[in-house]
């Protein structure tokens, strides 16, 4: 899982072992959950990384266990969806040059900026590329805004801002104020400066604004990058980056304009591109490898309305085989994720005990989610069912390892009446809903059920993380902070059954099962609420 959820990945030490089923209240079994944990995340299955012997294991294991449940297959007659994939090694100039016609400016490639590409080719480059101050890079006609008006940046450069202008603005009905839209994540800016025609785009790096320090920037570029190789995708830049607010001080200067004064005039409706009258040459040499993933797919088809279909996802990859740490180099991921992918199959388990559902119920495990969220981007382009007729997405990723929760946290708060119907399930399990604890941060922008709300797909993520019925908040602010800092992505994040506690798993496993059932059996279509970015792509299902 990318993102880092307030208090969502811990671990709460104890004894407490999983429960079997033992009445209609508990419709998960937790014993199943905790089996497929520790064989999915155990030193075997090699932290489960695509292209490696530890995917081969991940995916035949799941096609076999789906199989013995006797669930369909989901793509047709294969329990497979392939997905194609470009293994991107870059090795870039090391500085960036800059000119206004008299004077040269360079800025240090990884201290003043970063960056990519997703372009299959040996080399991509900026050469004399004109350079535009394009604000926050936004255009929102629900909004009435639009950064790229009356200007043309086809083959350009552009520079913009992160978050939206509703962030930090004061007025929660400004975009949505502190909350982030889409608009404001860095990937939807890449995708509308590509849509622009733009050959680069770079975004000014503010800490406060993304929700993570410049050092997390240096540190993903370190290494070869996975992109999808698949002709449906959208258009991308030629050159994709990041530049520290410092740098882009140096930046403006060097163009004669006053960065804070352009900054703040691009948080208003008076805003217009600047022409920074400035020119960049950078260029990359790349080591391009393809090879092909797997999405796992299987369904209980409907005994009704067989074309209108619930997915549940989650995502079966990992890190793999890294860097030592204390003497280990595997990195198991039991959090994250073999525990949602082992919930997906209790999940299965638990509908084919059950009479077939009327609608059909897809069990969907995604290749690539650490990788940025590949596998589920790759269906949204190349939908196995059709997304009009998809009637909602619950994801699964990250199951708080700790006894009974007080909370059900949901990730994105105000998206989708999928919020109510959840709410309601909680409160009968005694708990009450946490709204998104961090909605400046766009954690709902950070995991697949993304991929499917950008389709039109109403989509929740929801799980147990901030209120412990032994101990509160402050027993789980303490086993959070000892999570992030010794287990995450890290080869400590592993399947100790006498370390787990399934009070919470057991909570939200029947809350996602009952969600699921419900809207399998009725003919309702939960709807994206007023204000949603998303809500103009569901068409007339709303």
């Amino acid at each position: 899982m990318k993102q880092l959820f307030y208090f969502g990945l811990l671990i709460i030490f104890s004894c407490q072992s999983p429960v079997t089923r033992n009445d209609r209240n508990n419709w998960i079994d937790t014993v199943t959950v905790a089996r497929h944990i520790k064989i999915l995340a155990s030193d075997d299955f090699q932290g489960r990384k695509p292209f490696t012997l530890g995917e081969t294991k991940t995916v035949a294991y799941l096609k076999t266990q789906f199989e013995q449940l006797g669930l369909l297959p989901g793509n047709n007659e294969s329990f497979f969806q392939a997905v194609p994939m470009l293994e991107l090694t870059r090795y870039p100039t090391d500085k960036m040059i800059i000119k206004n016609g008299v004077d040269t400016l360079y800025l240090d490639f990884s201290s003043d900026f970063v960056c990519n590409t997703e372009q299959n080719q040996d080399r991509v480059a900026l050469d004399a590329s004109e350079v535009v101050f394009a604000g926050f890079g936004i255009v929102a006609p629900e909004y009435d805004w639009d950064d790229y008006e009356g200007i043309d940046v086809k083959g350009k450069t552009v520079l913009v801002m992160i978050n939206d202008p509703g962030f930090k603005s004061g007025d929660p009905t400004f975009f949505k104020g502190d909350q982030m839209t889409y608009y404001g994540r860095w990937t939807y800016k890449f995708e509308e400066a590509a849509r622009q025609g733009a050959a680069g785009i770079m975004i000014i790096h503010e800490t406060e604004a993304a929700g993570y320090p410049w050092a997390v920037l240096e540190n993903s570029g370190s290494s070869a990058n996975l992109t999808l190789d698949d002709p449906n995708r959208l258009p991308t830049c030629n050159i994709q980056g990041w530049i520290t607010q410092q740098a882009a001080g140096k930046f403006f200067q060097f163009s004669g304009k006053d960065m804070n004064q352009e900054m703040t005039m691009a948080g208003t409706r008076n805003f217009r591109p600047v022409d920074l009258s400035v020119r960049i040459w950078f260029d990359m040499d790349l080591v391009i490898k393809k090879d092909v993933s797997q999405n796992v797919i299987a369904k209980i088809a409907g005994t009704d309305y067989p074309d209108e279909v619930i997915i549940y996802c989650a995502h079966w990859d990992h890190l793999g085989i890294g860097l030592p740490v204390n003497n280990d180099s595997i990195y198991n991921g039991a959090h994250d994720n073999a525990s949602g992918t082992a919930m997906l199959l209790a999940l299965a388990e638990a509908f084919k005990l059950q009479l077939a559902p009327k609608r059909t119920v897809v069990f969907l495990a995604l290749t690539g989610e650490e990788q940025g969220l590949l596998g589920s981007a790759f269906y949204a382009n190349n939908a196995i069912f059709d997304p009009t007729k998809t009637v909602a997405v619950i994801n699964i990723d990250g199951l708080a390892a700790y006894g009974k929760m007080k909370d059900l946290t949901i990730i994105g708060y105000g998206q989708s009446e999928l919020e109510e119907l959840a709410e309601q399930l909680a409160i009968r399990q005694d708990r009450y809903v946490y709204p998104d604890p961090h909605p400046s941060k766009g954690y709902f922008f950070r995991s697949d059920h993304f991929n499917f709300a950008k389709i039109g797909i109403p989509s929740l993520f929801a799980y147990a993380s901030y209120d412990a019925v032994n101990g509160g908040t402050a027993l789980t602010r303490s086993k959070y902070e000892y999570y992030q800092a010794e287990r995450y992505h890290g080869p400590a994040d592993e399947f100790i059954e006498s370390e787990w506690q399934f009070g919470a798993i057991q909570q939200d496993g029947d809350l996602y099962y009952q969600l699921g059932w419900q809207l399998a059996n009725d003919a309702s279509w939960p709807k994206w609420k007023e204000g949603s970015e998303f809500k103009i792509l569901r068409g007339n299902k709303n």
